[in-house]
């Protein structure tokens, strides 16, 4: 089973720019998008409803044009959970669960802290709402897949520039105990499971200074899964040469 995850910022734009041709070729098991930036309504039929998959989508309720996520799987799932259960973060369009018989997907879109900090609180707070429904749901003997954007990047590694952004969000001290704490909850980081050394791969580059041109990146895109199905995963990639975004696609392969 293939799963692609990739922050497209604005599912129109990609879909003008024809950037989604490698999907259609590749035809993945499951695509996670986030940053859609698009109702339903909105967006271009040819990804509204994409022959031989079922589409999911959870937009912004309070804002157009902005956050959003969407599902695109071959198999229909058992069941469907949009949301974390509280209205200020269902609100904004951030999350998509899907169970499978194997285990439950998550595609999450962590909010970002913003340059100013002012929604560092906010950013932590859905965390950990996020991270007590997943647990939830392992408890009750579920495996968990969680992919998207979780604007964190866990280590020095996973940045070109870690001392220079040491105050800034994305590599603040408390997001990235966020990450250790579900790292020691068992959840695994599949990419660096198989590449725990690999430098300079990122998912994210600034678009301003020519960043991505002097890789210049962040590695905030992920895939995690719970430790029982870490020996079922075949592989794990960084598809940097995907464009069309600021970000570029992740994907695991996992036997099911």
């Amino acid at each position: 089973m293939k799963l692609i995850s990739w922050n497209v910022n604005g599912i129109r734009a990609c879909h003008k720019k024809a950037c989604f041709a490698w999907f259609f070729d590749q035809e993945p098991d499951v695509l996670c998008l986030q940053e859609i930036k698009a109702d339903p309504d909105q967006i271009p039929d040819e990804m509204k409803s994409p022959a031989g998959y079922f589409a999911f989508f959870d937009n912004s309720k309070i804002k157009k044009g902005y956050s959003g996520v969407a599902i695109y799987t071959k198999q229909k799932p058992q069941e469907v959970m949009y949301g974390l259960g509280i209205k200020k973060f269902d609100d904004e369009g951030r999350c998509i669960g899907l169970k499978y018989p194997d285990f439950w997907l998550f595609n999450v879109y962590i909010p970002n802290g913003r340059q100013d900090l002012s929604r560092v609180d906010f950013k932590m707070e859905y965390c950990k709402t996020f991270l007590k429904l997943i647990e939830g749901l392992r408890k009750k003997g579920n495996s968990i897949v969680v992919c998207g954007d979780i604007n964190v990047a866990h280590a020095e590694i996973d940045l070109a520039r870690a001392k220079e952004n040491q105050e800034n969000t994305g590599f603040l001290p408390v997001e990235r105990a966020w990450l250790d704490r579900l790292v020691k909850l068992g959840y695994v980081d599949t990419f660096r499971s198989f590449y725990p050394d690999k430098r300079d791969i990122y998912t994210y580059w600034d678009q301003r200074f020519f960043a991505r041109d002097r890789n210049v990146g962040w590695r905030i895109d992920y895939f995690f899964v719970t430790p029982d199905l870490k020996k079922k995963l075949k592989s794990a990639d960084i598809l940097e040469h995907v464009m069309g975004s600021d970000h570029c696609p992740v994907s695991i392969e996992i036997h099911t």
